[in-house]
């Protein structure tokens, strides 16, 4: 059996090593490559960052299972590997191709099950990392994380996102927006999953909910909201959306839960 606190300081190191090639890159040009459309990019940093964390997680754990955003599978099989790791070398891209300091490196490992055991999330701008073990609570740079009291919508600040077939889906999260944008004290678009679930759980932002969302986007960001106190759901409230490909997310305070379902039952 696998002790996640064990791993961390490791982990740790690996997400700060691809920090640092990705402020390499920051700091040059940046060319970007289309992957499924026009908004949907890829850029070296995110492939070479990749190309780092999944060498350094493979050289440590040869019998695990690595799911990457930019390099599909690899490692032991997904059927028979104990233990999965999920990793975003740069969670918002967009932000980071336009020059606009708002991305992380996110790094997970879960059970077979997805079941979430640690994440890191490293934001290189900021120098903040973001850490959750499972059942161990969660911090940021060594200080305890706590998500906020917000007891109604209406005194919230939430965040959301949208997908990358927004101009051709008519499901692109617009009939939402405007379901909250009336019910909160405000409303943010930060461009970065994964950072968005770390605000929840610092108390920087009240709740976040987005469609169509990756395991390697959500899988550490869950676990850190989970572990400073937050919940975190699909639209319908079942606890375990990752255990689909592209979940829907719905995360907050947990004192708010009920009240952001409420809004998405009523559309």
């Amino acid at each position: 059996m696998i002790n996640p606190a064990q791993l961390l300081p490791d982990i740790t190191a690996i997400a700060q090593g691809a920090g640092e090639i990705i402020m390499r890159h920051f700091a040059a040009p940046i060319p970007t490559t289309l992957k499924s459309s026009r908004i949907d990019i890829v850029t070296a940093a995110d492939t070479e960052a990749e190309a780092y964390i999944v060498k350094e997680l493979l050289a440590r754990f040869p019998d695990h299972h690595i799911v990457g955003e930019e390099g599909g599978n690899q490692g032991a099989p997904a059927a028979t590997a104990a233990y999965h790791w999920f990793v975003d070398p740069v969670d918002g891209t967009v932000n980071f191709a336009s020059k606009l300091p708002h991305f992380c490196t996110s790094i997970a490992l879960a059970t077979r099950d997805r079941e979430p055991l640690l994440g890191v999330i490293y934001d290189p701008t900021r120098r903040e990392l973001f850490t959750a073990i499972h059942g161990a609570g969660a911090w940021l740079n060594g200080q305890r994380l706590r998500v906020t009291q917000t007891a109604a919508l209406i005194d919230a600040v939430i965040t959301s996102g949208f997908p990358y077939d927004k101009h051709t889906n008519p499901d692109n999260n617009l009939k939402e927006w405007a379901a909250f944008l009336v019910r909160i004290r405000g409303e943010r678009r930060l461009g970065s999953a994964a950072l968005d679930l770390c605000y929840v759980a610092a108390g920087r932002l009240d709740g976040y909910w987005e469609k169509d969302l990756k395991t390697w986007d959500v899988m550490a960001g869950m676990l850190i909201a989970r572990e400073a106190g937050g919940m975190v759901t699909d639209y319908q409230g079942d606890p375990n959306p990752q255990r689909f490909d592209r979940g829907r997310y719905v995360a907050s305070n947990g004192k708010l839960h009920a009240e952001m379902l409420e809004v998405f039952q009523s559309l």
